[in-house]
């Protein structure tokens, strides 16, 4: 099968593409929540473009048995950590309770990491009554952009904005009934997997992570909670 050309040359010309479109129409006191790590970068061009705080949704994927890329389900750190389930692939798998427990604590283990590597010595924005613009490379199942939701309702946020470059059409369909505001640039029919959409779509590293945040660490800094 002969794939089209890919929509993006990498993650940062999609980011700067999706803050074209969210240019003015995004009012208020406004968090950029990337989804780590592959969103990281498209978050990035975004936070610039709004001068807004940039920081991240810790979220992570729990693959399917047999399929690790397959996500089953996503788990969201939290003071009461969120699990979102996807049935259909539950069913389809046959993953049992016991199983999905123990993926989610491996899970959890992983975004504790995270948190103490990614956040040390940082301030991080109170997401209390602000919009929370929640970024990824794009959607698949759509599972890690739900764990990233609920768990920033949980958190108090007012408002809730999904922006992705791109994403299947029925998944977006789904999914932007959950959010406030759904931007998508592109929601083909046939999906082949993110990755097909970019150019460049190399896996990102640790390092990568901190280096933009380093970057965006004074964006955002004249909006102070409530202005």
């Amino acid at each position: 099968m002969t794939l089209p050309q890919p929509l993006f040359a990498d993650r940062g010309e999609a980011g700067r593409l999706l803050a074209e479109r969210l240019a003015g129409r995004v009012l208020g006191n406004v968090v950029v929540y990337a989804l780590p790590r592959g969103g990281v970068p498209v978050a990035f061009e975004i936070a610039q473009a709004l001068d807004a705080p940039l920081d991240l949704a810790l979220v992570r994927k729990i693959g399917a048995p047999g399929n690790p890329e397959l996500a089953l389900a996503a788990v969201v750190d939290g003071e009461h950590p969120h699990v979102v389930v996807n049935e259909a692939v539950r069913r389809a798998t046959g993953a049992s309770p016991a199983w999905l427990e123990q993926e989610g604590a491996r899970e959890l283990a992983e975004i504790e990491r995270r948190r103490r590597l990614y956040f040390g010595g940082r301030t991080r924005p109170d997401p209390k009554g602000r919009t929370a613009i929640v970024v990824d490379d794009g959607l698949a199942t759509g599972a890690t952009a739900r764990a990233a939701i609920r768990g920033l309702r949980g958190q108090g946020v007012a408002r809730i904005i999904l922006a992705v470059p791109v994403g299947p059409r029925d998944m977006a369909a789904q999914i932007r009934t959950e959010v406030d505001e759904f931007v998508c640039l592109a929601e083909p029919e046939r999906f082949w997997g993110v990755g097909g959409f970019y150019a460049d779509f190399r896996q990102l590293t640790d390092e990568d992570v901190l280096r933009q945040l380093d970057r965006a660490s004074g964006f955002g800094v004249a909006s102070p909670p409530g202005g």
